[in-house]
């Protein structure tokens, strides 16, 4: 496991450990654990509009970062998870980039990820233009064996898994099995099925956090609350993200549901929010919050993510959190609602050492260092 001391405290991302008061002697080294497809994202920022056919754009600014899964993996690594990915990387440069980002940037172990000689980085390139985005991806299956993932994951506390319409993936049974507890989510059915018996792997997780179209589609309902409470006799716990309007969940164990209103923010970028928002509810979840302050706070370290360009790149930490909170305090841009909702951030924070709007650095490949 990568250490979390010395040059990996990057940014002040680290300044606190959220699982501190749960930390028992012999825990697991890794707190959470996930597979997937690491891209190189090349973000487009500055455009006025949509691209027109036949017309050249020009954009004001651009910025590079690994993307993918390394969205979800750098948001819980600066929320100060311990964090394993394992993944294929190219022997390329994008490669060699994603990976230093990665491991030496935000402290990532990768030590389950590997290189394949010859094979080209997948590169998505995205646009950013009115705060939505338009994206065109590139790339090859990896050589066998096509999955990065080892058939027996680490022993974690949590792993997070993409799920595939139709397809098991072997090491999602293992880590439950193995007792880490399994958080998932969901793309788009392309298959048009929409039925939740394709979702195999779901008879594992402990929650499942889709967003209200893809909820109400699987439950053939037409209220994304409803879809929650369906969802919720599958898997224990049901989150249904609802975009502007917030977030809902329901505790099929017990009964209980939350629902908790967006806050309000100017979105640039909405790339790697959904990632955000499940590495938020992760960390509170793992923490042992109650439920209405764990969707609260993933509906936080979203809002903030939009408020920057870049999937990975645009992951809060605490020092962004904490001056988030120091600035909604003082000033009215908020609903007096929202405040109420966020004063469990108090026992939580340390002091925001820099003032709101915070704007981090957007690095790029291609220069040399000093």
């Amino acid at each position: 496991m990568t250490t979390h001391d010395g040059d990996k405290l990057t940014a002040g991302y680290h300044l606190l450990d959220p699982l501190a008061d749960v930390r028992r002697p012999g825990d697991a080294d890794c707190d959470v654990y996930l597979t997937g497809t690491v891209f190189l994202d090349i973000i487009f920022t500055g455009l006025d509009s949509a691209p027109v056919r036949g017309t050249e754009s020009w954009a004001r600014g651009m910025g590079s970062s690994p993307g993918g899964v390394a969205n979800m993996a750098t948001a819980l690594a600066r929320l100060g998870l311990r964090t394993s990915l394992a993944a294929a990387f190219g022997d390329d440069h994008y490669g060699d980039y994603c990976r230093d980002a990665l491991d030496h940037g935000e402290g990532i172990d990768l030590s389950l990820s590997r290189t394949i000689p010859g094979w080209h980085s997948p590169v998505t390139v995205s646009m950013a233009y009115e705060g939505e985005r338009t994206m065109v991806s590139h790339g090859h299956e990896a050589p066998p064996p096509e999955e990065p993932a080892p058939s027996c994951p680490p022993p974690a506390r949590a792993a997070v898994a993409s799920l595939v319409p139709g397809r098991g993936q072997e090491w999602v049974a293992e880590a439950a099995r193995r007792g880490s507890r399994v958080f998932a989510d969901v793309g788009w059915d392309d298959t048009g099925r929409w039925d939740p018996a394709d979702l195999t792997d779901l008879e594992h997780c402990e929650a499942f956090l889709p967003n209200a179209e893809e909820a109400m589609r699987y439950t053939r309902t037409d209220c994304p609350r409803a879809a929650a409470r369906a969802l919720s006799d599958l898997v224990p716990l049901a989150v249904v993200t609802l975009g502007s309007e917030g977030a809902y969940a329901v505790d099929g164990r017990t009964g209980e549901t939350a629902e908790v209103p967006a806050i309000s923010v100017e979105a640039l970028d909405p790339t790697g929010a959904g990632d955000v928002f499940v590495a938020g509810f992760v960390t509170g979840t793992l923490a042992g919050w109650p439920l209405a302050d764990r969707l609260a706070f993933a509906g936080l370290t979203a809002a903030l993510s939009v408020q920057e360009f870049g999937g990975s790149l645009s992951a809060p930490g605490w020092v962004e959190i904490a001056a988030w909170w120091q600035h909604a305090r003082a000033y009215d841009d908020q609903p007096a609602r929202a405040l109420r909702r966020y004063a469990f951030l108090d026992r939580l924070l340390p002091a925001a050492a820099r003032p709101w709007p915070l704007r981090r650095a957007v690095p790029t490949i291609g220069f040399r260092q000093a």
